[in-house]
């Protein structure tokens, strides 16, 4: 007999959904200037999942893995940990795009249910033990990014990179459903551990590598990674930054997830060929992504860029073993902080009428507002790499993990593009600090999305206390599958 105790381990993705339709609801009564309330019911909702989350590590010393509803969803340490960054990630997603909406009088109850929709999206990616758990929880994220990038109307841009999106998004939907078939055909199963067992005991895997194969552009493209990575430019410019801070951020997290399920758990009986792949994608990543940056002048293309050679640093960890997967983990959470306090950065200094989307709108930026400024820097700073902020160690500790596997080769090629990137990010310090203001635009955010956002970049330094504490959970969340 069916008990609600059963449903226990999926609290959070329940509360969640709950949170949804009731900001959809609450959206039909309210306006933009008392729209608090839709913010709040979207933090309190996040915060009531994260309590459930984080309720089963409590008074255990470890969380028992529960595979639920006839293998289709797991709950693990990985799992729980990856979901705590998210829920962490979206306050701040919704605090910062309160202050953006309001501006664009496009403040409605829709974009924060989308968003919460998307969340969902995110969780069931985490938690999928199964091919078709992992792609719908996927198309989740992905129909509600395709409406979030449209949601300005009037924003002849916005409906262009949406429609872009919506397309070469279903073309890589199709591939990696078509992978998924070829693998279904070659063991049998779409259940990720069943399909690492099938594949040790089968001596043929042709059908598997041509299904892996589809599976990987597929990947790919949700991760953002070259050669796949045509829309992400088009994408963070053209859609609202308030889209731009949710796509940017809490999806890479999941994403990350769904490949380490895919290739780490279900694919590992055929390492070599998925190896060999991946290095090339985080090569061209690399390259591709610092390149481009160079020659951009809107700083939301230059972090569209800059997204696809952190997504490059991120996927050499993948070649690491288990250790480089916590690596990987590590440089995953660590960027989605880097890349929502950026574009919270940009909303900032946006006023009504005003969007500060070119690197020359940050002239000046130390002669208007010092603190500010400083906060840019250390933004910017940590997405360079540059000692000790928590960038540089994330950097590190993924190098580390692919120089012990003996890739001397591919770390040298990371760090010299590593530094021949580090040029885009000076750019945009020195237009705060050296070049002349030719505005005198006061910052209009409220004090509220002021001092998160300050919180956000402080925590690039602030993270160096608990670099060893996140690693740990890191190693455990990875050792644990």
């Amino acid at each position: 007999m069916f008990g609600w105790s059963e449903l226990t381990p999926v609290l959070p993705e329940l509360i969640i959904l709950a949170t949804a339709c009731a900001v959809l609801i609450l959206g039909l009564f309210s306006s933009s200037e008392k729209g608090g309330l839709l913010v709040l019911t979207s933090i309190v909702g996040v915060v009531f999942a994260a309590i459930a989350t984080a309720k089963s590590h409590m008074g255990a010393h470890e969380l028992v893995k529960q595979v639920l509803f006839n293998g289709n969803f797991v709950r693990d340490y990985m799992g729980d940990v990856l979901k705590i960054a998210v829920y962490f990630i979206m306050l701040f997603v919704f605090i910062y795009s309160k202050q953006y909406l309001r501006n664009k009088n496009i403040f409605k109850g829709e974009f924060y249910a989308l968003m919460l929709f998307g969340l969902l999206g995110i969780m069931i990616m985490i938690s999928g033990y199964n091919y078709i758990t992992l792609y719908i929880g996927l198309e989740l994220v992905a129909l509600s990014s395709y409406a979030l990038v449209a949601f300005d109307r009037d924003n002849a841009q916005s409906n262009e990179s949406a429609m872009k999106y919506f397309i070469l998004g279903a073309i890589a939907s199709g591939m990696l459903l078509y992978g998924m078939s070829m693998i279904y055909g070659a063991t049998g199963t779409l259940q990720i551990d069943e399909i690492s067992a099938a594949i040790g005991q089968s001596q043929n895997t042709l059908l598997v590598v041509f299904g892996l194969v589809f599976v990987l552009v597929g990947v790919s493209f949700k991760l953002g990674a070259a050669p796949f990575h045509m829309w992400v430019p088009d994408v963070y410019q053209g859609a609202p930054t308030a889209t731009t801070l949710f796509i940017s951020s809490a999806p890479k997290i999941a994403a990350f997830a769904f490949a380490i399920r895919i290739l780490a758990q279900s694919l590992d009986g055929v390492f070599d060929q998925w190896q060999q792949i991946v290095t090339v994608i985080a090569i061209l990543s690399i390259i591709i992504g610092n390149l481009f940056a160079l020659q951009q002048d809107n700083i939301k293309r230059l972090f569209a860029y800059s997204t696809i050679s952190h997504i490059g640093f991120m996927l050499l960890g993948f070649l690491g073993g288990e250790d480089g997967y916590s690596a990987s983990m590590f440089y995953i959470i660590t960027y989605a902080l880097m890349s929502v306090a950026g574009f919270g950065m940009i909303i900032v200094l946006s006023c009504k009428g005003f969007e500060a989307e070119k690197i020359s709108d940050f002239k000046g930026l130390n002669q208007r507002n010092g603190w500010f400024a400083f906060m840019m820097l250390l933004i910017i700073a940590s997405m360079a790499g540059f000692p000790p902020l928590v960038g540089f160690v994330s950097k590190l500790v993924v190098l580390k993990a692919v120089v012990d596997q003996g890739y001397y080769v591919l770390a040298g090629i990371a760090v010299v593009f590593a530094v021949i990137g580090s040029f885009y990010y000076l750019k945009i310090i020195k237009t705060m600090y050296f070049d002349e203001s030719d505005s005198d635009q006061e910052i209009t955010a409220g004090f509220d999305v002021k001092s998160i956002l300050s919180f956000n970049a402080l925590l690039q330094l602030g993270l160096l206390l608990f670099i060893p504490s996140i690693l740990s959970y890191c190693v455990k969340a990875i050792g644990s599958l």
